[in-house]
């Protein structure tokens, strides 16, 4: 049971990791198992990135505030259609259908075969080098408000839905799919969050009613957790879009590459076991 220390830990590292394309379900998954504790679960995990979905509604208030009004009165309003935050309205819609449908089907491998540490390791190298390849060859010229449209919508949301497997990383798929279309780094990298609030919104609030029930964890320190995450994902979000307006992704593929490696070795050798 994920007790008042376990909780700050894991709250700090959901904060800390969550917008970074390094996957904070693999970072959650993996400190628990080399701290001893028991596997938090996924409705821990989807519970807990509210607080860090909170963070974005925050930092993004204002592009949030026009982007849902400016949709809503479009839908009256046809000389509002063409609007940007109109249609940005629609492309986060389109692009969260892939993880919403791919999550209700998949739900019973997300909370037990995908945790598999041996497939958190692998996730974590394999997409890492795609990354870099995506980093490498991107002419990072596109913007949202000229160039996103429905189809490119629907890749990022596939991209999405990929981080259903602890590994992946929301962030770092959504990202990777934004350069590999071309996208500028920092309009790859807000699109990714837009278009994770629906998503991690709706996983969090169905994921509340498991919390305090069976193995999951208790109200008390699960709530601890998704405050901390929320105060340390409001200043790592801010960072992060910094950092990549002048900066690549190399770090973070290193990163990547390296604890994947470690990871598996981990398993391996017995330090720690590949399902907790």
């Amino acid at each position: 049971m994920i007790g008042w220390l376990e909780a700050v830990i894991l709250g700090l590292v959901q904060g800390l990791t969550e917008f970074l394309p390094i996957s904070s379900s693999a970072h959650i998954r993996v400190v628990s198992a080399f701290a001893g504790w028991p596997d938090p679960g996924a409705a821990f995990t989807a519970v807990i990135q509210l607080g860090t979905e909170t963070a974005v509604l925050i930092y993004f208030r204002q592009e949030i505030w026009e982007i849902i009004s400016t949709w809503t009165r479009s839908l009256f309003n046809r000389e509002l259609r063409g609007h940007w935050a109109a249609r940005m309205g629609w492309y986060v819609i389109v692009g969260t259908l892939p993880i919403v449908v791919l999550g209700l089907v998949l739900k019973e491998q997300i909370e037990t075969p995908f945790r598999d540490l041996r497939l958190v390791g692998t996730t974590l190298i394999v997409f890492a080098i795609i990354l870099w390849f995506a980093d490498r060859t991107a002419r990072n010229k596109l913007t949202l408000e000229k160039h996103l449209s429905a189809p490119h919508a629907v890749v990022y949301g596939f991209a999405q839905a990929l981080a259903l497997v602890p590994g992946v990383s929301r962030s770092g798929g959504t990202v990777t799919a934004g350069l590999l279309l071309d996208y500028r780094r920092e309009d790859a990298a807000k699109y990714s969050f837009l278009l994770a609030i629906p998503a991690v919104l709706g996983a969090g609030v169905l994921e509340l009613s498991e919390i305090g029930e069976g193995p999951a964890p208790a109200w008390g320190p699960t709530i601890l957790a998704t405050v901390i995450s929320f105060i340390v994902g409001y200043a790592a979000v801010a960072w992060f879009l910094r950092y990549i307006s002048t900066h690549r992704f190399t770090i973070f593929v290193i990163y990547r590459i390296i604890l994947g490696f470690f990871i598996i070795l981990a398993v391996t050798a017995g330090w720690i076991p590949a399902i907790g």
